[in-house]
C-alpha cells in the first residue's frame, strides 16, 4: 500500500496496534558490511582529540548522515529544527526540517529527540523523527517529508506524568527495519514497573516495518518479532527492561547491538548483543540496576538477564551514560578498527571497549569530549563527529596512538573472602612525575580494608589513590610500591583499566590463590 501523510497526530494507531492482524512481509535476510581485521593496537595505547567546527547550534540532540553524495550531515535540535553542516560550507543558517509547531521542549530531557534519514535517500526524501509532542509530551514517531514538509505520525507512546526518561535512538538494522528505545516514563525506581511489563512500549527497544502498512497501522509488525502472538504483549516489542536507553547503534560489520542505559544513581552500563541473541532480550530494570539487583519485587527467577558488559559508578563524576558507536572508518582503521567508542554526558571520559576473544572486554579511557555529549555519530564513511549540549557545537573526532607515560603492575593473592593486591607503579615517561593519583575500578564486590603506601579513597567501585609524601616523585623509568588489603564476594579479578594523572596506564596482572 502507499504510504500516506496527514498532519493531524494519528494517536488511534497506539490503540490500533494491539489489535490489528499481525501480518506483514517475511523477515528479509539481515545484510552487514564488510570491513578490516580488527585493530590490535593496546587499548591503553589510544588517545581521542576533537576539534570544534561549528558554533551556534541550540542544544544539538542527534546527528545523521544522509547517504546522498553530499558529504553533509543533519543536527537535531531539542527545540525542534534539523540543521545541514557541510565541512566546506560550515552550518547552514536555516533548518532543513522545522517541527517546533509539534514538539513539546518542556523539561530538561523533553523535546526532538533523534533522527534517522530514509534507507533509500535521496530518492525519498523522508526524515523519521521521534520527539515528545505537544500537548501532553507524548513520545511520538513520525515520517518527515524534506520535500513538502508533510508530517506523518506512525507510533505513539503516552508520557504525560513525568518529562524525564523518554530514551530516544532511531536507526536502521541490517533488516532493514526501523529500530526504536523508549524510556520507561519517567520519575524514579520505575514506578509504573514498565521494565519487566511486556503491554506496553515503555523501557522498550522497539522494530518495525516502515515501508509497509497493515490493515489500519501505518506500519507494520515484523511476523518474526519475539512477542508476536503473546498475549497482552505489545507485538512491536524487540528487547525489554531498559530504563533510559539515551543511544544505542549497531557494529555495521556483524549487526551487533550496543546499548547505553542510563542508572538510576548507582550504576551506568553498556551493553553488548550478538544478532542471535537480541530478540526478547531482557535487560534486567527495573529488577536488576547494572549487575545488581534493585527492586527484587520485579525479578523472575526463571527470567535469562542479559548482563551488561561494561559499568561505572556515576558517584565518581558521571551522571548519565551516551553510549557511543563502533569505529568502521577508514582513516583510524589500524588504530581503534571493532573498538566500541563510548562517554558521559557530565564527566566526558571516553572509553574504548573491544571484545578479548574470550568472552570478556578489555577497556581504556582514552581521554575527554567537550563537556555534556548527547551524541556520537557518524559520516556515511565512519568518521566520528559528537555535539554537545551547551553551549551547542558540533566537533569533529580524531585518534592517534601514544606511549603511554606509566605502567601498573598489580600482583594480587586470594584467600576465602579476601585479597591483597601490591602494585608497581612505573613512570614510563620521559619526565619525572611530581605528585600523581591513580584511579581504577575494583571488580563487583570488592571493598577495601586497608592500605599502604599511598592515601586511598574507595567510591562505590572506583579507587582514588593518591601519593604518599615519601613517594610523590617518580623518576623516569623508576617505579614506587603501593597496595590495599580488600574483602570480596565472590570475585577476584584485577581492575581492567586504570589512569595515572588522567593519562591511560598500561597494564599487567598476575595472581595466586592461597587457603
Amino acid at each position: 500500500m502507499l504510504r500516506r501523510r496527514s498532519t493531524a497526530p494519528l494517536f488511534l494507531a497506539l490503540v490500533l496496534a494491539l489489535f490489528a492482524p499481525l501480518t506483514a512481509a517475511a523477515a528479509p535476510e539481515p545484510t552487514v558490511t564488510g570491513s578490516g581485521p580488527a585493530a590490535d593496537v593496546p587499548l591503553e595505547e589510544l588517545a581521542v582529540t576533537t576539534t570544534q567546527v561549528a558554533s551556534g547550534l541550540r542544544r544539538p540532540i542527534d546527528i545523521a548522515a544522509p547517504d546522498d553524495g553530499s558529504g553533509r550531515l543533519f543536527i537535531a535540535e531539542k527545540r525542534g529544527t534539523v540543521r545541514a553542516y557541510h565541512p566546506d560550507t560550515g552550518l547552514a543558517p536555516e533548518p532543513v526540517a522545522d517541527l517546533t509547531d509539534v514538539v513539546d521542549e518542556s523539561g530538561n530531557e523533553r523535546g526532538l529527540l533523534a533522527i534517522v534519514p530514509d534507507p533509500a535517500f535521496p530518492e525519498v526524501q523522508d526524515l523519521y523523527v521521534v520527539y515528545s509532542a505537544l500537548p501532553d509530551g507524548a513520545i511520538t514517531l513520525a515520517r518527515y517529508g524534506l520535500d513538502d514538509g508533510g508530517l506523518e505520525v506512525l507510533l505513539a507512546q503516552e508520557h504525560a506524568e513525568y518529562s524525564n526518561h523518554n530514551g530516544g535512538t532511531l536507526a536502521f538494522g541490517p533488516d532493514g527495519y526501523l529500530y526504536w528505545t523508549i524510556g520507561d516514563g519517567g520519575g524514579a525506581g520505575d514506578p509504573f514497573d514498565s521494565g519487566q511489563r511486556l503491554d506496553t512500549l515503555l523501557g522498550k527497544l522497539l522494530r518495525i516495518d516502515v515501508s509497509r502498512t497493515c490493515g489500519d497501522l501505518p506500519y507494520c509488525v515484523p511476523q518474526d518479532n519475539p512477542f508476536v502472538g503473546t498475549a497482552d504483549a505489545r507485538p512491536e516489542i524487540w528487547a525489554y527492561g531498559l530504563r533510559n536507553p539515551w543511544r544505542f547503534s549497531f557494529d555495521p560489520a556483524d549487526g551487533s547491538l550496543w546499548l547505553g542505559d542510563v542508572g538510576q544513581g548507582r550504576w551506568e552500563e553498556i551493553d553488548h548483543v550478538a544478532r542471535p541473541e537480541q530478540p526478547g532480550a531482557n535487560f534486567g530494570w527495573s529488577c536488576r540496576e547494572g549487575f545488581e539487583v534493585f527492586d527484587e519485587a520485579q525479578c523472575a527467577g526463571d527470567a535469562d538477564y542479559t548482563d551488561p558488559v561494561f559499568t561505572y559508578s556515576p558517584q565518581t563524576g558521571g551522571c548519565a551514560v551516551v553510549g557511543g558507536r563502533v569505529y568502521r572508518g577508514e582513516r583510524y582503521a589500524d588504530l581503534l578498527g571493532g573498538t566500541y567508542i563510548g562517554t558521559d554526558y557530565c564527566s566526558s571520559a571516553v572509553w574504548a571497549l573491544r571484545a578479548d576473544g574470550r568472552g570478556g572486554y578489555r577497556q581504556a579511557e582514552i581521554g575527554r569530549f567537550p563537556t555534556q555529549i548527547t551524541d556520537v555519530g557518524e559520516t556515511v564513511d565512519g568518521e566520528f563527529y559528537v555535539v554537545n549540549d551547551l553551549p551547542g557545537g558540533l566537533h569533529k573526532v580524531a585518534f592517534e596512538r601514544q606511549r603511554p607515560t606509566c605502567a601498573l603492575d598489580i600482583a594480587s593473592t586470594t584467600w576465602g573472602g579476601g585479597l591483597t593486591a601490591d602494585l608497581t607503579l612505573t613512570n614510563t615517561g620521559s619526565t619525572p612525575i611530581d605528585g600523581w593519583t591513580l584511579k581504577f575500578p575494583l571488580a563487583m564486590g570488592q571493598t577495601v580494608i586497608s592500605d599502604w603506601n599511598t592515601d586511598l579513597f574507595q567510591g562505590s567501585d572506583m579507587i582514588t589513590a593518591a601519593n604518599a609524601p615519601h613517594n610523590a616523585v617518580i623518576e623516569p623509568g623508576e617505579s614506587v610500591s603501593l597496595g590495599y588489603l580488600a574483602s570480596h564476594t565472590g570475585d577476584v579479578s584485577p581492575p581492567k583499566r586504570a589512569t595515572l594523572n588522567g593519562d591511560a596506564c598500561t597494564l599487567t596482572a598476575s595472581g595466586r590463590a592461597t587457603g
